[in-house]
């Protein structure tokens, strides 16, 4: 069993609680906030303190921090104080460059537009400018605005109601979904580091809306104690809604496993552990009922 070390944040700098909440949480996906102040002026800069908390009203909440030094309020927060309006632009990878570009400390009157490259586009229900080179741009009322705190490194939670949305065509599936492929969205991690949400790095996992697993407490000892098999190969073995029946088992064992039982035959530990290696290449194919098939023939 690894280390662990425990830590109360009261016991560190701001800088270094920031430091590990950042690195710990992420993923984070970046909300590129275009507001406007008193006179007009744009403002466009990234925030990862952002997510969707609801679609009944559409609302999204982000969070331009106090600075962690200066205990200074960023021109985003300053401006949706005074014109409650923001676009909240959808960053991919192809803008990435230029979207952490804008978020350079330029003087509260300085067009990010301009500094970074990114074209303006009129909104159709507010007043800030919409990146036209953003795949999705949301339109939004801000509905509140959230103060945590007076210190340096405290966030204000700006939150957001969805007035309009856009989404350019060429990211959407046949059946008129963004296609996560398609979008290419890239996130925050802790440092300098971002992530790109690739054909690489993404998989899926079938959501149990309406089904409910056995669990882990119904896997058999052997299973659960199993020295190939991880915690990811049992989740996906306790996400049945039942376990194959004795009959189906049998003739898989017949059929599929006959060649292992007669070489191992007179080796149960080997043949044990044979099955197990079996079961977690089935289980990498997403073969679930072929892998409990073999992993229960062992008993069988």
């Amino acid at each position: 069993m690894s280390a662990v070390k425990t830590i109360d944040p009261k016991d560190l700098a701001t800088p270094q609680v920031h430091r590990y909440l950042l690195g710990a949480v992420g993923p984070r996906p970046i909300c590129f906030a275009s507001t406007v102040d008193e006179n007009g002026v744009n403002n466009l800069s990234p925030f990862s303190f952002f997510n969707v908390f609801s679609a009944n009203p559409p609302i999204l909440i982000f969070s331009p921090a106090r600075n962690g030094r200066t205990n200074t309020t960023k021109d985003t927060y300053n401006n949706v104080k005074k014109v409650p309006e923001v676009v909240i632009n959808i960053v991919n990878y192809s803008m990435v460059e230029q979207m952490s570009l804008s978020s350079s400390p330029y003087a509260s009157d300085i067009d990010e537009f301009v500094k970074a490259g990114f074209t303006p586009v009129d909104s159709e229900t507010i007043a800030p400018k919409r990146v036209m080179e953003a795949p999705v741009q949301l339109e939004c009322k801000v509905v509140e605005v959230r103060e945590l705190g007076d210190q340096g490194g405290a966030g204000n939670l700006v939150i957001c109601e969805v007035t309009r949305m856009h989404i350019k065509e060429e990211i959407l599936d046949a059946e008129g979904n963004i296609d996560q492929l398609k979008i290419d969205l890239v996130s925050r991690m802790g440092g300098n580091w971002y992530c790109r949400s690739d054909k690489n790095s993404m998989f899926e996992i079938g959501k149990p809306l309406t089904t409910c697993g056995i669990g882990f407490d119904q896997l058999p000892a052997d299973i659960k104690a199993s020295s190939v098999l991880t915690g990811n190969d049992l989740g996906k073995l306790a996400g049945v809604e039942a376990l194959p029946n004795e009959t189906d088992v049998n003739e898989y064992k017949l059929i599929e496993l006959s060649e292992i039982f007669m070489e191992l035959e007179d080796d149960q530990p080997q043949l044990e552990l044979t099955l197990h290696q079996r079961a977690k290449e089935l289980l990498i194919e997403n073969k679930i009922e072929e892998a409990w098939m073999t992993l229960l023939s062992f008993n069988n």
